[in-house]
């Protein structure tokens, strides 16, 4: 089985990061809705998602390693102010998917902290148990709504209160797996609100296992390294068999000065990076900004951690050497010249491909980096979607060739017959093939009123099965019309089956059944299965070499399909996405159509608790090996929920291992 290693903490043990700055600094200048009014900053995620989303890509540019959700004040209690105690979950979702889609489209490597703030409440005393259960309550359902949306790492910030900061650092122990991070803001005397000094409150979070312990808000960059300072010195005292937490440092630009009405913060880039200096010579490992400062500060602060940053994001080797022209046969190889992963399905080895979407923007890195730590894994396959959930991504050739060059790693690339017309889909198949790039997973795409422009019409000259004929025809030296392409082909063709389908009965037309062009109005009646199994066969027939699966989390429905339909002539490749969390459980089979995840898969979840990833990680592996054991499969391809490539990484590491 694999071990699970979080990438955030990894990098933190190579050296320092820089997390983002102010968020509310900038949304009060930025919202002029927001000035002399009781508006809740935190529903901007959905009222004005693309002032939020703006913000994250100019801290991204700046130089900002993790970003932080807009969500300080989306909890139960601060949100009733406005009348949304009931939309903690939306809300909260809402801001870690723009950080996320933020971080696709500027297309670097970051990591998405949820932000979580102080409750609201009035904190009580130690002795008063109901309500500490009352307040980890509240600190608990907006971490496991921030868990649920796909952050990285949870950071607790801006509590004044060390009763109130251990009940939100357990309520995020409880909730999963993911690192935690537990800033105090201390007074000018250097004490906490409620008077524990910065070695005590260092003694109250290591026990608890919180994996960064630090200081923000509250102070400017000398009060705040006096206060981590003495928080170093606090760790180094820690009693053997206690984890030492890494430490953080976000200060506020100075104090705030009122000028005309308003509070401006004082402190230059210029001194947050001299200070950036300071933070790392104390030990701080995670750095970063609070009130006042702006991606100006974290480009400052980026110019000092550039050189001593060493984090797990290290850029593929780019090959700069002269490159002569490539023969021939490298161009147009011999008809039937097998690719690789063709020559590895033909081996019988089991077979291990992980999915990648191409980015939302310009910048390929972050992809190119995710796939660089999975080559360093073993994985020599990449899945490259076309398009997926019909959004706008970079084109999945230009991607495919860029992996292949840098990483030499060969991509299977996902074709959607929605976008192009017959003439397009063939002209980018024939410049695929001469890039070097013959496999193709022939698709016919996601409907488009699920994406981004659900106003667009689809092109859908044909479907996937048709796809798969313009392929052969291709194979055969010929283009959908007959015309000689002046050689053959050697496309290694791939087909989808969706094994998750039902009994339930539909009403078809005669010719959809049959895979022909619509004539007649005939009817007749199929069950779900019966209509898929039909689009197989035909998928098959018109010449398919492999079949990708659609995700499965129980072998029922595959040992059904082989069972009613006899075993594949062709490898069947099965899809999985490893759970990391109950809640991502729970969210897939509610909320994602054809995934459905069996009760007692979804109760082991819910049973791990915080050990999600690990179980996750468990029954992923264990379902592989036990479809490859029976014969079921000769691989799989798998797919980072929300681009987790650590966790494919270990699961890929641990199958390619056996």
């Amino acid at each position: 089985m694999p071990e699970h290693h979080d990438p955030f903490l990894a990098a933190l043990a190579q050296g320092p990061l820089l997390c983002d700055g102010a968020m509310g600094t900038l949304l009060y200048a930025r919202v002029p809705s927001l000035h002399g009014t009781a508006h809740c900053f935190d529903d901007l995620n959905r009222t004005q998602p693309e002032v939020i989303q703006a913000i994250h890509q100019e801290y991204l540019a700046a130089g900002a390693r993790i970003i932080e959700t807009n969500t300080f004040g989306a909890n139960r209690v601060k949100l009733d102010n406005y009348g949304l105690a009931g939309e903690v979950r939306a809300i909260n979702r809402a801001g870690v998917r723009l950080a996320r889609e933020a971080r696709d489209v500027v297309g670097l490597p970051a990591y998405v902290a949820g932000s979580v703030g102080p409750s609201g409440l009035t904190v009580a005393t130690q002795q008063d148990t109901a309500f500490l259960a009352d307040l980890r309550a509240v600190f608990r359902e907006q971490i496991d709504a921030l868990i649920e949306g796909g952050v990285d790492l949870i950071i607790l910030e801006t509590i004044s209160n060390a009763l109130e900061l251990r009940e939100a650092a357990l309520a995020a122990r409880e909730a999963g797996d993911l690192p935690v991070v537990a800033q105090m803001t201390f007074t000018e005397e250097g004490t906490a609100l409620t008077g524990q000094t910065p070695a005590e409150i260092v003694r109250l979070l290591a026990e608890l296992g919180v994996d960064v312990i630090g200081a923000n808000c509250g102070m400017g960059p000398a009060g705040t390294l006096d206060v981590v300072t003495e928080m170093a010195e606090a760790l180094q005292a820690l009693p053997a068999g206690v984890p030492r937490p890494w430490l953080s440092a976000m200060p506020n630009a100075g104090l705030p000065a009122r000028v005309e009405g308003r509070f401006l913060y004082v402190s230059t880039p210029d001194y947050f990076a001299d200070y950036t200096q300071r933070f790392i010579e104390a030990g701080v490992r995670l750095v970063g900004g609070c009130c006042g400062t702006t991606p100006r500060h974290t480009e400052a602060m980026a110019s000092v951690l550039r050189e001593k940053q060493a984090s797990a994001f290290m850029p593929p080797t780019i090959i700069t050497e002269p490159q002569s022209l490539p023969e021939d046969d490298i161009l147009l190889p011999e008809p039937g010249t097998p690719t690789r992963w063709q020559q590895r399905l033909a081996s019988g080895q089991f077979a291990v491909s992980v999915e990648l979407d191409p980015p939302k923007g310009l910048s390929p890195s972050k992809v190119l980096a995710g796939a660089e730590m999975l080559r360093r894994r073993g994985v020599e396959f990449i899945n490259i979607a076309d398009s997926p959930t019909a959004r706008v991504h970079m084109s999945c050739i230009a991607l495919a060739r860029l992996l292949r060059d840098l990483l030499d790693v060969e991509p299977i690339l996902h074709f959607t017959t929605r976008d192009r017309n017959l003439m397009a889909l063939q002209s980018d198949l024939l410049g695929a093939h001469a890039l070097g790039l013959r496999n193709v997973l022939a698709l016919t795409g996601d409907p488009l009123r699920i994406g981004d422009y659900p106003n667009l019409t689809g092109v859908w000259n044909t479907d996937s099965v048709g796809l798969v004929r313009v392929l052969r025809g291709m194979n055969a030296g010929h283009d959908a019309g007959g015309a000689p392409l002046g050689g053959q082909a050697s496309f290694y063709i791939g087909a989808a089956l969706d094994v998750n389908v039902g009994d339930a009965l539909i009403d078809v037309s005669i010719e959809r059944a049959r895979n022909k062009v619509a004539g007649t109005a005939d009817l007749v009646t199929l069950t779900e299965q019966e209509l898929e199994f039909s689009r197989y066969q035909a998928k098959l027939d018109a010449g398919a070499h492999y079949i990708m699966s659609q995700f499965i989390y129980d072998l029922a429905p595959l040992r059904r399909f082989h069972a009613r339909f006899g075993p594949p002539p062709v490898p069947i490749i099965l899809g999985l996405s490893p759970l990391y969390s109950y809640k991502h459980a729970e969210f897939l089979h509610n909320e994602v159509r054809g995934i459905t995840i069996p009760a007692d898969v979804r109760e082991r979840m819910r049973a791990a608790g915080k050990r999600g990833r690990e179980v996750g990680l468990e029954i992923a592996y264990e379902l592989l090996a036990t479809a490859r054991q029976e014969g079921l499969i000769q691989g799989c391809y798998l797919l980072p929920s929300y681009g987790r490539y650590d966790l494919v990484g270990e699961l890929a590491a641990a199958l390619l291992a056996d």
